[in-house]
């Protein structure tokens, strides 16, 4: 038992002293527009948790945000280009420090989760935060559950919430990430990448009520998000993203099948024609899923070897 007790304290010690050492290592950036009413509080909290390393990116707010993050003392810099994307574009380069922690400065996200974070930046190149969904809305609910179910099936891969905005970056893999999305894909772009090539876990976080107006728009920005998902499995995934399609083929391959056993039984004429269409499409449905497949497993094969390898180092 005191052996026991004695190897607990020793794993609580080391992991103190790595959240220490990371702490120390970590730039926390926050992407701002227009959050006069929330940025304050976010900021007080971070400094709180005792970071000092933290980088505002401004959208051109039109309101007194920057105002108000420069009298925190924290270093502001206005961003290059629109939207959500082009703030992390911006950020990364002037960072500094060996990873970075990305959060919303609406106070949605809470700074105390952050050490969850810390916990596993050694081991794992992307950590998302998965937010307790106690406060998302039914309808963004909804659309993030199909979203990310939607990415798993495209990816091979099994996650919780890929349109999390709290998440840790590797700094040298962020720097390698090619960013091109619009406006709220962003994180699905950089989890498109990361999984390829890198390693990605996850740690629950707390999701609070946004302060201020909300800038997501629930149908739009939830449609290019869906939009973005198979743009990105067509250049990250592409087999198993057109095996699929092919492998859909079977719905009018079975309804040109049905209509001509439906037309031979009732009236007697058998549609050679029609028919030999609707087997060509069974057939390129069968390889089309058969393919699918099998690159599926070699994705999941592929993803636990690069975890098992992480395990050994």
């Amino acid at each position: 038992m005191e052996s026991d007790t004695t190897a607990n304290r020793y794993e609580e010690n080391t992991l103190v002293q790595n959240r220490t050492e990371i702490k120390n290592e970590v730039t926390i950036i926050i992407p701002v527009l227009n959050e006069e009413e929330a940025i304050g509080a976010v900021l007080d909290e971070v400094k709180a948790e005792g970071y000092d390393k933290i980088l505002v990116v401004d959208g051109y707010s039109s309101d007194n945000t920057v105002n108000i993050a420069q009298e925190k003392e924290v270093m502001v810099v206005y961003q290059h280009g629109i939207g959500k994307t082009s703030a992390l574009k911006t950020a990364i380069e002037y960072v500094t420090t060996p990873y970075i922690l990305v959060m919303d400065g609406d106070f949605t996200y809470s700074a105390k989760d952050i050490k969850k974070f810390e916990n596993h930046a050694r081991r794992y190149d992307h950590i998302i935060g998965v937010r307790d969904r106690a406060n998302i809305g039914f309808l963004h609910n909804f659309g993030n559950t199909v979203i990310t179910k939607t990415f798993n099936v495209l990816f091979g891969i099994k996650l919780s919430d890929i349109c999390s905005g709290m998440y840790m970056l590797n700094t040298d893999v962020a720097k390698r990430l090619t960013l091109n999305s619009q406006r709220f894909s962003v994180e699905v772009e950089i989890t498109a990448q990361t999984v390829v090539e890198h390693n990605v876990t996850e740690v629950p976080i707390c999701y609070r009520n946004r302060i201020g107006n909300r800038k997501l728009s629930t149908f739009k920005d939830g449609f290019n998000i869906f939009l973005t998902l198979f743009q990105l499995a067509r250049v990250y995934n592409p087999v198993f993203l057109f095996s699929t399609i092919s492998a859909l083929s079977v719905i009018p391959a079975l309804m040109v099948l049905v209509y001509v056993l439906y037309e031979y039984l009732t009236i007697g004429i058998f549609h050679s024609g029609w028919a030999l269409f609707g087997i060509m499409l069974l057939l390129l449905s069968s390889q089309g899923l058969s393919v699918a497949t099998v690159a599926l497993l070699l994705k999941r094969m592929e993803y636990r070897l690069s975890r098992r390898k992480e395990v050994r180092r």
